[in-house]
Parts: structure tokens; C-alpha cells; sequence
């Protein structure tokens, strides 16, 4: 059975650093990619970055220059390093296994001072 579990939300002021976790069973992360999206009341889940299966990673243009992706094979763990938050990333953050509808449960990120 297929779970993924993201932790390391929370509340952090505006120009501070969160890292997120995605920790992964079931499934070999190392053979797929996974994505991470986010979510507000009201509004679709919008995809903001990710890491392919042979390593290479993305973000998209909202978060450039603040987030990346990185994994750790070994732990079966992605990780969303985010920096300079703003207050426009407060969301339910969730990684979901490329071209799959394994998702995970979400952890929320409250940027606010």
C-alpha cells in the first residue's frame, strides 16, 4: 500500500524558512517523481515544484529563487526547502507521486507575523 506523509509545517514570519518532508511507503520514490502542490480555501491545488525520477528538479514561476526539491533516496524522503516566505505562501502544502493519484494528507504553512 502506497502512503505518503508530509510533515514540517507551520508558523513562520514573513522572510523565514520552513522545510517541508515527504516521507514515502510502499513505493520506490528513486523510480518516480514526485511533485509538490499547494492549496487555499477556495482555489485549486496549484503544482509549485517538483523532482523528476532521474534527479532533476523544478519549481515553478511563483516560488523560484525561494524553494527547492531535493530527496533522500535512502530515507524514501523529498524535501521542499522554503526560503524568504511570504506571506502568499500560506497554504496546505502536499507532494503526490507524478503521474499517480498518490497524494498525501498535506501540512499547513502559515506565513504571518
Amino acid at each position: 500500500q502506497v502512503r505518503l506523509v508530509e510533515s514540517g509545517g507551520g508558523l513562520v514570519q514573513p522572510g523565514g524558512s520552513l522545510r517541508l518532508s515527504c516521507s514515502a511507503s510502499g513505493i520506490d520514490i528513486s523510480r518516480y517523481g514526485v511533485d509538490w502542490y499547494r492549496q487555499t480555501p477556495g482555489s485549486e491545488r496549484e503544482m509549485v515544484a517538483g523532482i523528476l525520477s532521474l534527479g532533476n528538479t523544478f519549481t515553478t514561476d511563483a516560488v523560484t529563487g525561494r524553494f527547492t526539491v531535493s530527496r533522500d533516496t535512502a530515507e524514501n524522503t523529498v524535501f521542499l526547502h522554503m526560503d524568504n516566505l511570504k506571506t502568499e505562501d500560506t497554504a496546505v502544502y502536499y507532494c503526490k507521486i507524478r503521474a499517480s493519484d498518490y497524494w498525501g494528507q498535506g501540512t499547513q504553512v502559515t506565513v504571518s507575523s
